[in-house]
């Protein structure tokens, strides 16, 4: 599954350097096509000649050849790669992807890429295990990259815990699995939407509300991972995605959001609304802000489109449109009433009454309703897991 494959290895300053050798050759050996990148650090550790001669190819470690002039073009190797694998990847440069600090090749590379990323940490288990390094892994996941996790065993440090880098092996079964996949949904296209929306009322305030968007962004990987050509409409998040199937539209409000959302629907074969949009918008938006005066303000406010429903009244047969309900009392009745009404073929419920659920979490729990009302509960997930179960019931539909 790797032959022909363009894979960047990045290699940083880890004493679990010199496992990046075995990494390369068994690369090589499944005829990927392997670019060496090394920081400074990690040339302490293992040679460059050492991985130049594995890859067949010289080993980059700057943005200019050393005693040539020439430069190494960071947006050129993104676009080349097919991949990107940080192995060993160390707490200092998972902080440095995470807060774009593109002070050398490897971290500008990444940032310049549209392939899958892969990060195998390796390090000491309480640096493994410090709320800072795990934030900072959580929030290149969020961004659409791939963790392979550390392995538990002894560290360089004498300790016992998790912490080592994922055995060559297990790395290279990893990737071979991830580009190996059955696509069963390969040539069907998905449409997304994710996130809050904001209604302005002057240049400066808004009406909005608490979603990240990170159940929609979920979704969209995994319809992406399932070989979907997905169109991602995202109100305001602060989260991105990379993956090559998946094109991502920023929009504000609800009307912006139905526009885009209208423009793709036609062509689409699934469409999944999993933004949080703003029911209600400011009836009149002042141009100027508005000055704080004595006493109260009151602001007449007006409907937004209900892009479900307006959707759902343009659906063909042979699409699948996919709501979501954000309940707090009556929530199976309020979102039966929902999937009816909106002409949905399948309804996922969330409420704000079960811990660890909902906005802002990296966890949630939802009951999927479909078109018979019948009604699968799942329990509290992460919102990935949750993703590839509502991906998996929408192959279900086509079995």
């Amino acid at each position: 599954m790797l032959k022909n494959k363009k894979i960047i290895l990045a290699v940083t300053g880890s004493i679990a350097a010199y496992k990046s050798a075995m990494l390369v050759r068994l690369l090589v050996k499944a005829e990927a096509e392997v670019q060496v990148l090394m920081t400074k650090d990690a040339q302490r550790f293992i040679t460059p000649l050492t991985l130049a001669t594995l890859s067949k190819n010289p080993v980059l470690s700057s943005f200019e050849k050393q005693d040539e002039g020439v430069w190494n073009n960071h947006v050129d190797l993104g676009l080349w790669a097919d991949a990107i694998i940080f192995a060993p990847v160390t707490a200092h440069t998972l902080a440095k992807c995470a807060t774009a600090a593109a002070d050398n090749l490897i971290i500008a590379t990444y940032l310049s890429a549209r392939c899958p990323v892969f990060f195998a940490p390796a390090m000491d288990l309480d640096m493994y295990q410090h709320p800072a390094t795990q934030a900072n892994l959580q929030k290149l996941e969020s961004y659409g990259n791939y963790i392979i996790q550390s392995e538990e065993g002894e560290l360089a440090s004498g300790l016992v815990g998790q912490g080592r880098m994922a055995e060559p092996e297990h790395i290279l079964s990893y990737l071979e699995q991830f580009f190996n996949k059955n696509l069963p949904l390969k040539g069907k296209k998905a449409l997304v939407t994710a996130g809050p929306t904001y209604e302005a009322f002057d240049p400066v305030r808004f009406i909005g509300n608490h979603s990240s968007g990170k159940m929609g962004f979920a979704i969209a990987e995994s319809l992406a991972e399932a070989g979907v050509e997905v169109e991602l409409v995202s109100g305001p998040s602060q989260l991105s995605t990379n993956h090559p199937n998946i094109n991502l539209h920023k929009v504000m409000s609800a009307q912006e959001m139905y526009e885009k959302a209208d423009s793709f629907f036609i062509e689409m074969d699934y469409t999944v609304l999993s933004a949080a949009v703003a029911d209600y918008r400011p009836k009149v938006k002042f141009e100027q802000k508005m000055k704080k005066k004595e006493g109260d303000l009151m602001l007449e406010l007006e409907r937004t489109i209900d892009i479900a429903k307006t959707l759902g009244q343009k659906k063909k047969e042979n699409q699948i449109l996919v709501g979501f309900a954000m309940e707090t009392q009556n929530e199976i009745e309020n979102a039966k009433r929902k999937l009816d009404s909106k002409n949905l073929d399948l309804i996922v419920l969330n409420t704000l009454n079960t811990p660890k659920a909902g906005f802002q979490h990296d966890t949630n729990k939802v009951w999927l309703i479909g078109k018979k009302e019948e009604i699968i509960d799942l329990p509290l997930k992460t919102k990935k897991e949750v993703a590839n179960d509502i991906v998996q019931y929408l192959l279900n539909l086509n079995d």
